[in-house]
């Protein structure tokens, strides 16, 4: 489509698709999965049941379908939190409630090995874009159940993870504490990544920090799961293993689905995730 009008204030083209990632009411399921790389989701829908690509335009390549008996959708953020922000907003526009960031990410403490999974409970906001939002005080974290339903699936795939807060950064390079082109750096930025690792931050990712504040604003549940690829500490970079991280998201919705339908079997607004059986939702 190449010529169309809208209002300004919020454009939304012929048949309510959504600007940015080109989607409509109909095509978003509840349980949304969030990785950054477009190819990211080719690789999340191959382990569904049922999958079929719904639209792909800039960096945002979008899928929906099943995994077991719960409707699911995946949808690519790109590199940082301008274009997460927009895809989280035409996304909850379109009905998602849950909203799951999967992606790959550098350690920044010396115990954690690439090929593990980083489970972020919270996060440092250097995002760059959630301070837009909300007073920069405000925390970034993770919904609970959210948490709790990537630890079970951690658990149950049997796969080694870790549980604590992360730093989004808002650049791959000087944001992370690497030096820009031909060596460029700043004396602010020169110790970030020790700075951080003292504060026990687990990890630098780009997303998370602006998923969670915007969920815990809209009061929607998110949560972030991530393989390591990197360890800053110990200068290895071994790419792999982003199935772990699919594969946990995944077994995750499924996880919170029962949950919500147990909320509604016992009659409570909350029900205490601990509860669950464990084992029940095992997959290959």
């Amino acid at each position: 489509m190449t010529e169309w009008k809208s209002k300004a204030t919020k454009p939304v083209m012929d048949e309510g698709l959504q600007y940015h990632i080109r989607c409509k009411k109909g095509d978003i399921a509840k349980f949304v999965l969030l990785p950054g790389d477009p190819d990211r989701v080719d690789l999340i829908g191959a382990e569904w049941d049922q999958s079929r690509k719904v639209a792909n335009y800039r960096e945002h390549r979008t899928f929906t379908g099943k995994v077991g008996k719960v409707d699911i959708t995946a949808c690519s953020t790109g590199a940082g939190g301008g274009s997460t922000a927009s895809a989280f907003e035409e996304l909850a526009e379109l009905g998602g409630e849950t909203f799951i960031r999967v992606g790959t990410t550098a350690a920044i403490q010396d115990y954690i090995q690439p090929g593990d999974l980083i489970i972020s409970s919270g996060a440092v906001r250097h995002d760059g874009t959630s301070k837009y939002y909300v007073d920069e005080c405000y925390p970034a974290s993770a919904h609970y159940e959210v948490t709790a339903a990537l630890v079970e699936a951690a658990e149950q795939l049997q796969y080694t993870y870790h549980v604590g807060v992360s730093c989004s950064a808002a650049s791959w390079y000087c944001g992370q504490g690497r030096k820009g082109f031909r060596g460029y750096d700043q004396s602010f930025f020169v110790n970030k990544v020790e700075d951080l690792r003292k504060a026990n931050v687990l990890n630098f990712e780009m997303e998370a920090a602006t998923i969670f504040t915007l969920g815990n604003l809209y009061g929607l549940r998110t949560g972030s799961v991530c393989t390591v690829v990197a360890n800053r500490i110990t200068d290895e970079f071994t790419y792999g293993g982003i199935e772990k991280s699919v594969r946990v998201a995944n077994l995750a919705v499924q996880i919170l689905a029962e949950w919500d339908e147990m909320k509604k079997v016992k009659g409570k607004k909350y029900w205490v995730p601990s509860m669950w059986p464990k084992g029940k939702l095992i997959q290959k």
